[in-house]
């Protein structure tokens, strides 16, 4: 089993121990991930893009969080959808080697 799906298994069981399936419809779980992302995004809100390269001098826990947060709706969408999610990103970075050639 891979990690991701032993998270997905764990994030599958956290949901149901709490009878929070019933609230992690697709449309849920899309705002929750619009919403995680949202507060994220917060956390670079006003730095240059040069502060936003140098993690040394960020809230790294904060972005840290916020990223498993992002994550961890993603895979509990992908659960309730039944997608795979490593399928899934080869599928579009196959169709972005088309989209995108090398140009060197």
């Amino acid at each position: 089993m891979s990690e991701i799906d032993e998270l997905t298994r764990t994030l599958r069981e956290f949901a149901k121990g709490r009878d929070w399936e019933r609230f992690h419809t697709p449309k849920n779980l899309v705002m929750a991930i619009s919403g995680e992302a949202g507060e994220l995004a917060a956390e670079f809100q006003w730095l240059s893009s040069e502060e936003s390269c140098s993690l040394k001098d960020l809230p790294t826990q904060n972005i840290e969080l916020e990223i498993a947060d992002v994550a961890i709706y993603l895979l509990r969408l992908c659960d309730v959808m039944e997608v795979n999610l490593a399928d899934a990103i080869k599928k579009k970075i196959r169709i972005n080697e088309k989209r995108f050639p090398i140009t060197t």
